[in-house]
């Protein structure tokens, strides 16, 4: 069907990173923007980056996000900037890009979610909340475009090997983490980046609707 482009936010870093070069490995065209290109808390950013391309885009992964760790008295800003940039951001890139991938009868849209998102952990309301209704954002969204073989799925990736990991968490942290997780370690970038590359591939042909856990075993405990 002709190589495919790709659609990666959140990309310059982290996880992001390692998705954007797993899709570049598979041949697919990928579309990096950085915050000055598209910025996810200005839905006029948004909507002006989606007037300015030049080319179809078959795949969207909507990797960006923000975690602000605070307690019930988390800010307005807070919680107004972390619904923005990890629902709405997400939810208004899709419809821009949905409509050009009804009309080619194909598409690939993959939530990346988290695993706070089924369960719980003092400090995350708000990306709770945010991820929450991006998984519900993702059963409702398959439903209708199941008919376009357009698949959409969310990943909920639970603890990564990655610098923001191990920047916000001491070596002690991180062995008492690896010791809650059943298979007593931290995932790492690539094996989170295979399962969304799956996703996102013509190889996943049935697939749709479903947030798919990630996490060692975590959350089944």
């Amino acid at each position: 069907m002709g190589q495919k482009t790709a659609l990666v936010t959140g990309a310059s870093r982290g996880l992001g990173k390692v998705f954007a070069e797993q899709l570049l490995n598979n041949g697919m065209r990928v579309l990096t923007p950085g915050r000055q290109q598209l910025n996810l808390l200005s839905n006029e950013a948004i909507d002006d980056y989606l007037s300015l391309l030049t080319e179809p885009v078959d795949v969207l992964v909507n990797n960006a996000g923000i975690n602000r760790i605070s307690q019930t008295t988390f800010s307005d800003v807070d919680l107004e900037d972390t619904l923005q940039v990890n629902l709405i951001g997400p939810i208004r890139l899709a419809r821009g890009l949905i409509p050009g991938m009804i009309n080619r009868q194909y598409g690939r849209i993959v939530n990346i979610s988290s695993i706070w998102s089924i369960v719980s952990k003092p400090g995350r309301i708000t990306y709770a909340v945010s991820k929450t209704g991006l998984n519900g954002y993702t059963r409702s969204l398959a439903v209708e475009l199941a008919p376009y073989n357009i698949l959409v799925n969310a990943v909920a990736p639970g603890y990564v090997n990655t610098e923001l990991t191990r920047q916000n968490n001491t070596q002690q942290d991180l062995q008492i983490i690896c010791q809650a997780i059943p298979m007593k370690r931290l995932a790492e970038p690539i094996e989170i980046a295979r399962l969304v590359a799956f996703l996102c591939s013509e190889e996943n042909s049935y697939l749709t609707g479903q947030c798919l856990v990630i996490d060692g075993g975590y959350s089944c405990q």
